[in-house]
């Protein structure tokens, strides 16, 4: 047996003998889900090998799982959604399977319109539930996917330039209501920006969040040794501490 039917098999153990696995449900399993692919996210980030194996691993766990609560249901199995995606990815693939290649199959808009059905939108795929950073990015992409989109990046760099000068007014005038709706356009420009560069604004995010923990945390340490309580050390003293987590970074 595969190392995959030992883990179906589990999985199908502790749904018949253990209460915990047995007491779950499609829906208490979401955030089981979303904790371990982000568990995966950090491992990537790291880049270490033997982390992504473990969270690999665990992903897969949750996806075995799921899948084996839908077979129980009589509405399909692990085999099933497999076949399914295989058959997605050769129908949207003609230029690599069976076809002959022809002048930009291989593209993103060749792509799409693939994946365009009668009366939906082409950003209708792109799951509400996502991260807003990378659901602006996607359905950037899909947008761009029929050609609506700046010609180069200086129009998106004008764009987040605006958006900027549209906050600072809306800051201005003291309306909350403008402030959150002009924040969150230059957000939108910004995540746009990042898909230009080629750099995803969730990602970068999450990597800039935890380079300001470990610094953080690095100040915190500097303030124990010293004694005193960060709060009661000044802002001049936090911002030379925190400078001097900076420059540990690029030395170390």
């Amino acid at each position: 047996m595969s190392a995959l039917g030992e883990l179906r098999s589990l999985v199908a153990r502790l749904r018949a003998e253990c209460p915990w696995d047995r007491a779950q449900s499609v829906a208490s399993m979401r955030v089981y889900l979303v904790e371990e692919a982000a568990e995966l996210l950090d491992a990537l980030d790291a880049d270490d090998a033997a982390r992504v194996k473990e969270e690999l691993g665990d992903v897969l766990f949750q996806l075995v799982f799921l899948a084996r609560l839908y077979e129980e249901r009589g509405d399909f199995d692990l085999d099933g959604a497999a076949e399914a995606i295989t058959q997605k990815m050769v129908e949207r693939h003609p230029h690599v399977f069976g076809e002959a290649a022809s002048a930009g199959a291989g593209t993103n808009a060749a792509w799409e319109r693939r994946k365009a059905k009668a009366g939906r939108s082409r950003i209708d795929g792109v799951p509400l539930g996502l991260p807003a950073l990378v659901r602006a990015h996607r359905v950037a992409e899909k947008a761009s996917g029929v050609g609506f989109d700046w010609p180069d990046l200086a129009g998106v760099l004008a764009k987040v330039d605006e958006e900027r000068a549209e906050l600072g007014e809306a800051l201005a005038s003291g309306d909350p209501a403008r402030v959150e709706h002009e924040y969150g356009d230059l957000l939108l420009a910004l995540a746009n920006l990042g898909r230009f560069v080629g750099v995803a604004g969730e990602d970068a995010l999450r990597v800039a969040n935890q380079r300001f923990e470990r610094r953080f945390r690095a100040v915190e340490a500097q303030a124990a040794a010293a004694g005193i309580e960060p709060a009661d050390a000044g802002l001049a003293q936090l911002e030379e501490w925190w400078q001097a987590a900076k420059r540990a970074e690029v030395t170390s």
